[in-house]
């Protein structure tokens, strides 16, 4: 099993920022590829359940880069608390992890 390859998730409240801030993660070679998809998302923040529409980010990208990514995120995202979570890859199609590997790596 490899964890050279992982996916991170954050979500975002506006489609026009989740858009900004995909685009600047692949530029950044932080991602090889970001996709958006609109999410309903129910929790509770400051005591309250809230029921909010938001856009997912589901980022690919290498374990290596991670931390920058986090940190990147943090530094960009509009909310206090970002959903920001790191899902390992086990296994995934070879030619398809070589093409993260090439567009993530610096």
């Amino acid at each position: 099993m490899t964890t050279e390859h992982c996916m991170a998730m954050t979500t975002i409240d506006d489609e026009a920022a989740a858009g900004r801030l995909a685009r600047r993660m692949v530029e950044h070679k932080l991602a090889a590829c970001v996709q958006i998809l609109p999410v309903r998302s129910v929790f509770v923040w400051d005591g309250a359940v809230d029921d909010t529409p938001e856009f997912l980010l589901l980022i690919k990208t290498r374990s290596d880069r991670y931390e920058q990514l986090e940190t990147f995120i943090r530094e960009h995202h509009s909310y206090d608390v970002p959903e920001i979570l790191q899902l390992a890859i086990g296994r995934g199609f070879g030619p398809y992890l070589a093409w993260i590997d090439e567009n993530t790596l610096r």
